[in-house]
């Protein structure tokens, strides 16, 4: 869903193919189903179609899903990393890292207690909210794989602009980076389902601001950085020391692939 979110579509209705492993406990996929269905009812999406594939024992480590979207565009906008202009903020919708070190502690066996959850959630309103405040909106990424850093990054070479980020700024849980200080993470880099990285107009940047607090998901949004002209292509951290760094592409990752 929110892949189609941040093209600028509202989605509308998703397939569901499921590989599941021979003796994976239908009571396990009863509860993935429900969990699914009650999640696409709550976002307002039909999953309409799907397929189902069952292979050996020891074949899929017990069940993949893959997911495809339609959605319709209701905003006159056109969103890609492209747009991105020397002048331009870059914002995030919400504290970084919950999704990723959520699953890392609940699969890696660590022995580190924490209350944290997942920020999984449907983006389709706190879009809509911001399109609709102002349509100096440039860039929409969701933060998954890799992080806001490779989203960034990602974003400084299309654009062969500079992004130049406040690490003061940012929002991270005590918890999160306690947990990223303890196992030599950067939250920068670990994966977001229910986060994203907005680009908009520096002129516009207040305005899509305060729509991003005026929704529930998007309450503790901040502006993290500038675009610059110089040097392109590149990401700069400004650290909390006063210091400046330059923050790469993801190389390797904390888990295996989860989204």
């Amino acid at each position: 869903m929110n892949d189609l979110v941040v093209s600028g579509a509202r989605p509308l209705y998703l397939s569901a193919g499921f590989i599941l492993e021979e003796g994976l406990p239908v009571a396990d996929l009863q509860r993935i189903v429900q969990s699914m269905a009650a999640a696409a009812a709550s976002a307002g999406v039909i999953i309409a179609t799907g397929d189902t594939k069952v292979v050996q024992r020891g074949k899929a480590d017990g069940c993949f899903i893959n997911t495809a979207g339609v959605g319709v565009l209701e905003h006159p906008v056109r969103l890609g990393a492209a747009n991105v202009q020397p002048g331009d903020a870059v914002l995030v919708s919400g504290p970084i890292g919950d999704h990723g070190i959520t699953i890392l502690l609940a699969r890696g066996g660590l022995d580190i207690v924490s209350d944290l959850t997942s920020d999984t959630a449907p983006l389709t309103d706190l879009v809509a909210g911001l399109l609709t405040a102002t349509p100096a909106v440039r860039c929409l990424r969701d933060a998954t794989r890799g992080g806001v850093a490779t989203i960034l990054n990602e974003v400084a070479i299309a654009a062969n602009v500079a992004v130049v980020v406040d690490e003061r700024t940012i929002p991270v849980r005590p918890a999160v980076r306690g947990a990223c200080e303890l196992l030599g993470l950067d939250p920068l880099y670990v994966a977001c389902e229910g986060r994203l990285v907005a680009i908009v107009a520096g002129a516009a940047a207040d305005t899509a601001l305060q729509a991003l607090r005026s929704h529930p998901l998007g309450r503790d949004a901040a502006m993290i950085g500038t675009v610059k002209d110089d040097p392109p292509g590149l990401v700069l951290l400004k650290t909390q020391f006063g210091g400046t760094r330059i923050m790469d592409m993801l190389v390797g990752d904390p888990l295996p692939r989860i989204c």
